[in-house]
């Protein structure tokens, strides 16, 4: 059934489109991301898009054209979480629901604390015997994830000596924390 050619009244429109993909998105997307919230979501965004778009009357094949756009949103969504790990977090109620026990709370026995203190003081030791510089752009760069042409250009310097100075710091600290 294709989009009639003489263009409804864009409320219409949204009602037409809603009662006739909303079901079938709806699948499509919880098929894909077993979560009905951002399945939700995304439904909303295509049917969005398609009311958005220049000129409805020439598409010839309405099926395709909305599991298309679906498609493309799915895709941009995955990249998008892809660049941003906090997107990726599970929410709260889910990670309660599976199993509380092991997805909140980490095994912390004695040793495990003790053995992470004493990591941790030997990677604050090999950080100060670094210079100054050395310290302050590893900790901006690994730590701040600040990026390294931010820090060229708070600091005033070259970009490949950014790099230098991770590098000479990484170097540093994989040598240091090995022999011990």
């Amino acid at each position: 059934m294709p989009i009639p050619a003489n263009k409804p009244a864009s409320g219409q429109l949204t009602t037409e489109l809603g009662a006739r993909f909303s079901g079938p998105l709806l699948q499509y997307f919880q098929r894909r991301l077993r979560n009905r919230a951002q399945a939700e979501d995304l439904v909303q965004e295509v049917l969005l898009r398609i009311i958005r778009s220049p000129d409805t009357s020439l598409i010839e094949n309405p099926e395709g054209y909305v599991f298309r756009t679906a498609a493309n949103l799915l895709s941009d969504h995955r990249r998008r979480l892809l660049r941003n790990p906090t997107l990726r977090a599970q929410p709260l109620e889910d990670a309660l629901a599976c199993d509380p026990g092991t997805r909140l709370v980490e095994d912390r026995s004695p040793e495990r604390v003790l053995m992470g203190e004493a990591t941790l003081t030997e990677v604050l030791a090999a950080l100060a015997e670094l210079g100054e510089l050395t310290r302050n752009v590893f900790i901006l760069y690994r730590l701040e994830n600040m990026q390294q042409k931010d820090i060229a250009a708070l600091y005033g310097i070259g970009q490949s000596t950014v790099e230098k100075h991770v590098m000479k710091a990484m170097l540093h600290l994989s040598a240091r924390c090995a022999r011990e």
